[in-house]
């Protein structure tokens, strides 16, 4: 058995494809891999921790801040800092539980619903050129974003020993088909791809000045980048052809990796859901280090024994753990039986964390939840 490592000598052994001294462990601090409101409070309350007010992670998806406590029961080896709110912009109600963001896109919960759909594009009514111009874009200079980000980078780099990811995600490509409407922005891509190019474009750039002034701040006192969280797959298949990828897409991606390789040494993390095995060797030529959520329940993502021979000297996979099955309707022992599999398949010679494929739903019994961590922990030490 390896010597016991700190959480960030842990991650990043893992990270750079060696076998550290067990799986490092991932709760919420990275993307696409939090937990929702309701889940959490049953979380809570199963482990006996008294109630508390719950802060908001992300209003879209309701998912939870993961409380210090939470964090240390379950053997998190992560910590998170987050660019702040805008000074010069608060999101605006609208009708009932409906709001629209800085970037003028409208989003509607349900009632009785979980989360908020999308209900609104600010361009949706026209592809000319003028309409991305005249756009009231966001203001990637409001110093509000980046108040704190020093010090909180700095304390937790000096006086923790956890692994710390940057979350800045650069995604574009959903954000814009949110902007433009879904139909119509898939319509761009095929008949209007000058227009689909430029609005990319012109996301990314203020995507990449919000980075780029958040990473001024934080210097060397981060581990991981969360670069982006772009799904470009489908339960069945990419969401766009695989060449249109190569010819759209994918040159504004190596553009975003490249720009973070350049100017930080941290590994660069990417979430991307979906049935994207046919672009895995294109995200490793972008500059892909780890990819999240390896959704198992997507086609060609589930023979995780097969990814990592393919792939696993080339990158790290950070997923994997079933939420669409066992998660929200096995037993304990089917979620220990589940992380001992994905754990045997993605864990050998180092390169793998454990964590949910995606957001830990309110349906997720909580003893599954405790079980997934209890089971990564025991499990995971090396050799595994």
């Amino acid at each position: 058995m390896k010597a016991e490592m700190t959480p960030r000598e842990r991650v990043m052994t893992a990270l750079s494809l060696q076998e550290p001294d067990r799986v490092p462990i991932d709760l919420g601090q990275a993307a696409g891999d939090a937990i929702t409101v309701t889940a959490y409070l049953n979380l809570i309350k199963y482990l006996g921790f008294p109630e508390r007010p719950i802060n908001i992670l992300t209003k879209l998806a309701q998912t939870a801040i993961v409380d210090e406590d939470v964090l240390h029961r379950l053997r998190v080896d992560f910590r998170r800092v987050d660019l702040g709110p805008p000074d010069n912009w608060k999101d605006e109600p609208i009708g009932e539980d409906s709001y629209r963001d800085e970037w003028g896109v409208v989003r509607t919960r349900p009632k009785e619903g979980y989360y908020y759909d999308l209900t609104g594009s600010p361009l949706s009514e026209d592809d000319s050129m003028a309409t991305i111009e005249n756009h009231k874009w966001p203001d990637p200079e409001d110093p509000g974003r980046y108040r704190g980000l020093r010090e909180k980078a700095g304390k937790l780099h000096e006086e923790t020993d956890y692994a710390i990811v940057l979350q800045v995600n650069c995604a574009f490509f959903l954000r814009c088909a949110e902007l433009r409407g879904w139909e119509n922005f898939y319509m761009d891509l095929a008949a209007n791809p000058r227009f689909a190019c430029a609005l990319m474009e012109r996301y990314l750039d203020i995507r990449l000045r919000m980075a780029e002034k958040a990473m001024e701040e934080v210097g060397e006192n981060i581990d991981i980048v969360m670069v982006s969280s772009d799904d470009l797959g489908m339960i069945d298949r990419t969401i766009v052809s695989p060449q249109m990828y190569r010819e759209l897409i994918k040159p504004l991606q190596r553009r975003t990796f490249e720009f973070f390789k350049s100017r930080t040494p941290a590994k660069r993390f990417y979430h991307c859901d979906g049935a994207v095995y046919p672009l895995i060797e294109d995200f490793i030529e972008i500059g892909v280090e780890a990819l999240n959520p390896v959704q198992v329940s997507a086609a060609g993502m589930g023979d995780t024994k097969r990814l990592k021979a393919e792939f696993g000297e080339r990158l790290a996979f950070w997923g994997a753990i079933d939420t669409r099955d066992v998660l929200p309707h096995g037993s304990p022992e089917d979620v220990r039986k589940e992380v001992r599999g994905r754990i045997k398949d993605l864990g050998p010679g180092g390169g793998y964390v454990v964590c949910s494929v995606h957001n830990i739903q309110p349906e997720v019994p909580p003893e599954n939840v405790v079980a997934m961590f209890d089971a990564a922990h025991e499990l995971g030490r090396y050799p595994v």
